[in-house]
C-alpha cells in the first residue's frame, strides 16, 4: 500500500492521461483510471502494476453521461485515499463555428468544461478540510488566442485557466494546490477527432515532454505552467497587466470615452 496520495485521473486510457498515470506510479503513487475505453486502461494497469507495485483501480465512465459522471464525483468525495485529482478528459470538434452543429458543442462543454468543475467541486471540500492534496487541471494555449481559430475548444479552455486560477486563489491558503498545465500542439489522439494528421504538423511536443515538464511545475507549485512557452516573462507580463487594471475596472460611472456619442 503506497503512503503517497492516491491520483485519480480522466481521460486516462491514452495519451496525457495515460503518461501521468506512468509517472505517478513511478512516484509511488496508487491509481484510479477513469475513461471510455476499458480494455485500454486494463492493459495499462496490467502493466503499471508489474512495473511499479502500485495499487490501481479501473472505473469506466463516460463523463459526458450523467449516472457515470456522478460515480466518478461519488468516488472522489467518499474515498479519502485520493489526495490528487487530474482533470484530463477532454475533446475537440472540427470545422468552424458556423459549421459545428449545436448538439457537437453542447457535448464539447459538458465533457471540457461541465465535467471538470463538477470533479473538482466533489473533491475540493474534502481536500480543503484535510489541508492538503492537490487539483491538476489541463487547459491549452489556445485559451489564451481566439486568433487560433477554435471557437469553442477555445473558450472550454479559457474557462479552465479562469477556473484553475480563482481555485487557486480559494484554496491555495486551505493547504490545496491548484495547478492549470497549458499545452500546444501535442501528439495525442485528440488530432483525430477533428480530422488533422498530426505527422503533417510542425512543431508538435511529444507527450512524455510535455506530461514531464508538467511535473517539473507541479513541483514547483507553478500556479500554471506553459511547457511551450520559452520566454516566461511574456506570460508574467501579461498576469502584470491584468492585475495592473484590477484597480480601474470598478468604476460608480463610465469611462469618458464612452459619454459623448461618436
Amino acid at each position: 500500500m503506497s503512503h503517497a496520495p492516491a491520483v485519480l485521473i480522466t481521460g486516462a486510457s491514452t495519451g496525457i492521461g495515460a503518461t501521468y498515470a506512468e509517472r505517478f506510479a513511478r512516484r509511488g503513487h496508487d491509481l484510479v483510471l477513469v475513461a471510455r475505453d476499458a480494455a485500454r486502461m486494463e492493459a495499462l494497469a496490467s502493466r503499471l502494476r508489474q512495473d511499479s507495485g502500485v495499487a490501481i483501480d479501473i472505473l469506466p465512465a463516460d463523463l459526458t453521461q450523467a449516472s457515470d459522471l456522478a460515480r466518478v464525483e461519488t468516488r472522489l468525495r467518499e474515498d479519502a485515499r485520493i489526495g490528487i485529482l487530474i482533470n484530463n478528459a477532454g475533446t475537440a470538434i472540427g470545422g468552424s463555428f458556423v459549421e459545428q452543429s449545436t448538439d457537437d458543442m453542447a457535448r464539447l462543454v459538458a465533457l471540457n468544461a461541465t465535467a471538470l468543475v463538477r470533479l473538482a467541486g466533489a473533491i475540493a471540500p474534502r481536500l480543503a478540510e484535510a489541508g492538503n492534496g492537490a487539483i491538476i487541471n489541463i487547459g491549452s494555449v489556445v485559451g489564451l488566442a481566439p486568433e487560433f481559430g477554435m471557437t469553442v475548444y477555445g473558450a472550454t479552455k479559457a474557462f479552465v485557466l479562469f477556473l484553475s486560477q480563482g481555485l487557486a486563489l480559494e484554496l491555495g491558503p486551505k493547504g490545496v494546490y491548484v495547478q492549470a498545465v497549458l499545452p500546444a500542439t501535442t501528439r495525442t489522439e485528440i488530432w483525430q477527432h477533428v480530422g488533422t494528421d498530426v505527422d503533417a504538423m510542425t512543431n508538435v511536443m511529444e507527450v512524455g515532454d510535455l506530461v514531464d515538464a508538467a511535473l517539473v511545475g507541479f513541483d514547483r507549485r507553478e500556479p500554471v505552467t506553459i511547457p511551450p512557452l520559452h520566454d516566461d516573462g511574456q506570460w508574467n507580463a501579461l498576469e502584470a497587466a491584468r492585475k495592473a487594471m484590477l484597480g480601474n475596472i470598478v468604476n460608480a460611472r463610465p469611462a469618458e470615452r464612452y459619454r459623448s456619442p461618436a
